[in-house]
C-alpha cells in the first residue's frame, strides 16, 4: 500500500490492528511523551491521542515504534528500494538479473518530486501556540517538535537536487523567544543544512526554511537517511514512498510539501542566535542551553484533518533505534563500496550511536608477512572517521576478518572478546585529539569539540582473558565494588569526580600505580571506573552507555604501566574513566508523578491495559 500521506498511514495500521486511540485527556507536557516511551517499551502499537489538552490537534506517537512495523508500513516499496540499493552496491545485477529493470525503472521514476499547484496543506492557517506543545522532559526548556522535516535550499543550487532534508530540533516556544514569532533550529555538527547556511551568511541574505510535520512516512525516514553528500533526501523519499513526492510550487520562496500536516514557513535571520534548549536528548542525558540560529516565522500552514506525529528520545533503545535498524538493513550491502575495505559496521545504539562504533575490515597489506598487526584497519578506520555520519564516532573499534570470518560486529560480547584478545595496548590505540564530535556529547572538551580512538585488532590473541575476578587487589581509598563483567573486563566504584574540564584527574593515576603491583591482570585488558559499579555491570545495555557516554578517550583514558613513545602512548591495561563528570549534561529521571498517570491507563477498562 502506497501512503501519500499521514492519515493513509495511521488508517492502515489501525485497519491492521496496530495503532489504538486514546480518547481520554492527555496532556502534552510530560504525560504523552511518557506514555509513548511506556507502550515503546512495551513493544506496543501505534497511538492516536484525540483529546490533547491546549490543542485542537490530535497527536500520533509510536508509529514506527517496532521494526517489524516499519516494514509493513514501506511493505509496498521495499523491494524497489531493496533492488535500486543492490545495484547500487553492485551495477554488474543489471545484467545478471534482468527482471530488476522494472523495479529499477519505477523506483527511480518516483524519485523526481512533482511540481503541483495547490495541495491539502494551504488549507488553513494557525499560530506556533496553537500547535501541540509537546515537553518531553522536565528540565526541557520549552515545546519543540519531535520529527520535524526542516527543508531547505542551496542558495547557489535552488531547486530539488541542492535541497537538504533533516531532522534538526525546532524549539517551539520559551526562553527569550518571540512568541508565534520566532522558533530555535538547533542543528548539530555535520548536518547538510549547515552547509547552506555558511552560502547564506557568506552572502549576507536569510536563508529561508520550511519546517514540515507529518506528510508521507517516507519524508520522514529520507530525512534521518545518512545519504552521500549531494544526494537530496526528498529523491530517496519519492523511491521509499512509492510516489513522486507532490511540492507546491510558490511565486516566490521554498516549495511546500503539499500532503504535509503542519508547515511552518520561514527564515533563518544570518545575524541571530538566541539561546537554545535545554533538551532531554537521545544519549539519555540533557543537551544544555547553548546559542542556536533563530528562524522567524512568517506564516504556519495545516491541512483540514491534520494530525501531529511525534516521538520522544532519552537513553536508548527509544522509537528513533527502529529507524536506525531498517536503515542498517537497507544500506548494509553499501558499507564495503563506500568504504574500501570495511565489511560491516555497527553504530552502538545502546551507547548512544555516535559513542561506540564497531566494524569488520579487512587486514591484507603484508600478507606475507609472519604475523598479522593492524595497518589497513587503520586506513580503514580513519576512512570511518573521515566522511559520512561515522565521522561523528568517537570510539572506533575495528577488527579483521581474515583473523575470523565469522566474526560479526552485530553481535556485541562476541565482538568485544576477539577485540581484547588480540588488542595489543602498546601499539593498537591510535588517538585523535581535540578534534570535532557530536553535539550532545559533552564528555568533551568544549561542545562539539574532544577526542576520538581507533581500537585495531589484528594476528594472533596477545592473551587468555580473565573470566573471574583477581584475588587481593590493592584499591586506594575511594575505590570499591569491584565486579567481573565479562572476559577481560573489570567494573568497580570509583569516587564523585571533581576537577574541571579538560583535565585529568590525579587519583586515577592513583589507581593505576596501585594496580600495577598486583599480578592477576594480565588477563583483563580493560577496566572501567564508574560512579556505580553495580549499575553498570547488570547488562551489556548499561555498560555500552555508562562506558562510552561519559567519557573521551584522550581525557578520561589511563592505563597501568602508561607509557608515551614518539608521541604514541600505550599501556598493559587501560583504565577507562566512565564516571559522571562536573561538566557533564544530567542524566535523563523519569517522574514519579507522571508515571502514576500512566500506569493509571493501564488498568482494566483503561486504553493502555494488556498493553504495558
Amino acid at each position: 500500500m502506497i501512503h501519500r500521506n499521514l492519515k493513509s498511514c495511521l488508517h492502515d495500521l489501525e485497519r491492521s490492528g496496530q495503532l489504538i486511540r486514546i480518547t481520554s485527556p492527555v496532556d502534552p507536557y510530560l504525560e504523552a511523551g511518557a506514555i509513548q516511551r511506556r507502550v515503546f517499551q512495551a513493544k506496543g502499537p501505534a497511538l492516536l491521542f484525540t483529546n490533547v489538552l491546549g490543542t485542537n490537534f490530535p497527536m500520533a506517537a509510536n508509529i514506527f515504534g517496532t521494526l517489524e512495523r516499519v516494514r509493513y508500513i514501506f511493505r509496498s516499496t521495499l523491494h524497489r528500494v531493496e533492488a535500486m540499493l543492490a545495484v547500487k552496491a553492485d551495477p554488474a545485477l543489471v545484467l545478471k538479473k534482468p527482471y530488476l529493470w522494472p523495479s529499477l525503472a519505477l523506483g527511480g521514476w518516483h524519485t523526481l518530486p512533482k511540481t503541483v499547484s495547490s495541495g491539502p496543506i494551504m488549507y488553513g492557517r494557525t499560530k506556533v501556540t496553537q500547535l501541540p506543545q509537546l515537553v518531553s522532559w522536565p528540565k526541557d526548556g520549552g515545546p519543540f517538535i519531535t520529527l520535524p522535516l526542516v527543508y531547505t535550499e542551496s542558495p547557489s543550487k535552488s531547486g530539488y537536487l541542492g535541497s537538504n532534508l533533516g531532522m534538526y530540533r525546532v524549539q517551539l516556544d520559551g526562553n527569550n523567544y518571540e512568541t508565534n514569532q520566532e522558533v530555535g533550529l538547533h542543528y548539530q555538527i555535520h548536518r547538510g543544512i549547515g552547509y547552506h547556511h555558511a552560502e547564506a551568511i557568506e552572502r549576507k541574505q536569510a536563508l529561508p526554511v520550511n519546517v514540515f510535520v507529518g506528510g508521507p512516512p517516507a519524508m520522514t525516514l529520507a530525512a534521518i537517511m545518512p545519504l552521500p553528500e549531494g544526494i537530496a533526501e526528498i529523491l530517496f523519499a519519492g523511491a521509499l514512498g512509492g510516489h513522486r513526492i507532490p511540492m507546491v510550487r510558490q511565486p516566490q520562496g521554498l516549495p511546500i510539501l503539499s500532503e504535509a500536516d503542519f508547515c511552518i514557513q520561514g527564515f533563518i535571520d544570518p545575524t541571530c542566535q538566541k539561546p537554545e534548549g535545554p533538551f532531554g536528548d537521545h544519549l539519555g542525558y540533557y543537551s544544555l542551553e547553548h546559542d542556536f540560529p533563530v528562524m522567524r516565522v512568517q506564516q504556519v500552514l495545516h491541512r483540514q484533518d491534520a494530525i501531529w506525529p511525534f516521538t520522544t528520545v532519552g537513553r536508548p533503545p527509544q522509537e528513533d533505534t527502529m529507524f536506525g535498524a531498517f536503515i542498517h538493513e537497507l544500506t548494509a550491502e553499501l558499507v564495503p563500496q563506500v568504504f574500501s575495505g570495511v565489511h560491516e559496521v555497527h553504530a552502538v545504539d545502546a551507547a548512544g550511536v555516535h559513542p561506540l562504533l564497531l566494524a569488520v575490515g579487512s587486514e591484507r597489506y603484508v600478507p606475507y608477512a609472519g604475523e598479522r598487526q593492524p595497518q589497513e584497519l587503520i586506513t580503514n578506520g580513519l576512512s570511518l572517521l573521515g566522511s559520512t555520519q561515522t565521522s561523528l564516532s568517537k570510539y572506533v573499534l575495528m577488527a579483521a576478518r581474515e583473523d575470523d570470518p565469522t566474526l560479526s560486529c552485530q553481535q556485541v560480547p562476541e565482538f568485544f572478546y576477539h577485540v581484547l584478545e588480540r588488542l595489543d595496548l602498546s601499539r593498537d590505540l591510535h588517538f585523535i585529539t581535540r578534534t570535532t564530535m557530536d553535539t550532545l556529547d559533552y564528555s568533551g572538551i568544549s561542545l562539539n569539540q574532544g577526542s576520538k580512538v581507533l581500537w585495531t585488532a589484528a594476528g594472533t590473541p596477545q592473551r587468555t582473558l580473565s573470566i573471574e575476578l583477581p584475588k587481593s587487589l590493592p584499591l586506594p581509598q575511594g575505590f570499591s565494588d569491584l565486579h567481573f563483567f565479562a572476559p577481560g573486563i573489570l567494573i568497580l566504584s570509583g569516587p564523585t569526580h571533581n576537577q574541571p574540564r579538560d583535565m585529568q584527574d590525579p587519583i586515577m593515576e592513583q589507581l593505576c600505580q596501585a594496580l600495577k603491583q598486583s599480578q592477576n591482570l594480565d588477563g583483563f585488558p580493560l577496566i572501567v571506573v564508574a560512579d556505580n559499579a553495580s549499575f553498570t555491570a547488570a547488562s551489556w545495555t548499561n555498560f555500552l552507555w555508562v562506558t562510552f557516554t561519559r567519557s573521551d578517550p584522550a581525557t578520561d583514558t589511563y592505563g597501568l604501566h602508561g607509557q608515551t613513545h614518539c608521541k604514541h602512548w600505550g599501556c598493559t591495561s587501560m583504565v577507562l574513566d566512565a564516571r559522571l563528570k562536573t561538566y557533564h549534561a544530567p542524566p535523563l529521571e523519569k517522574v514519579p508523578e507522571i508515571e502514576k498517570k500512566v500506569d493509571a491507563l493501564a488498568l482494566p477498562g483503561a486504553p493502555l491495559y494488556g498493553i504495558i
